[in-house]
């Protein structure tokens, strides 16, 4: 039987930890490319762009599409790249605190 005021306990310090990871999220920085690396995006850990760089050797003005279609590819692999890594550092903060209850994901309690 689970001991809710030791969890509540256990909550409480997940919590403030869970601050404190967010904060170290930003300075965590994960990188992606599309079309072979003529676009390059970096992000943070905390799902933010920094940077995007395109070479312009790809910058054709009678296909602007494709600039497009690459730059939406690379932002889209950062972001998801910078959500892993991000999860990744929020279970080492509560995979000692927390029982594992599972599918149970604590980044969407606010914590």
């Amino acid at each position: 039987m689970l001991d809710f005021a030791n969890l509540f306990g256990k909550i409480n310090e997940a919590k403030t930890r869970m601050n404190q990871v967010r904060d170290q999220l930003d300075n965590i920085t994960v990188e992606a490319e599309a079309g072979g690396g003529m676009v390059r995006v970096s992000a943070t850990a905390n799902r933010k762009i920094l940077k995007i760089a395109i070479d312009p050797t790809i910058i054709d003005k009678d296909d602007p599409e494709l600039l497009g279609d690459l730059v939406t590819a690379a932002v889209n692999k950062a972001l998801d790249k910078a959500a892993a890594r991000g999860q990744e550092e929020i279970e080492k903060v509560t995979k000692d605190i927390m029982p594992n209850i599972p599918g149970m994901d604590l980044s969407k309690l606010g914590l």
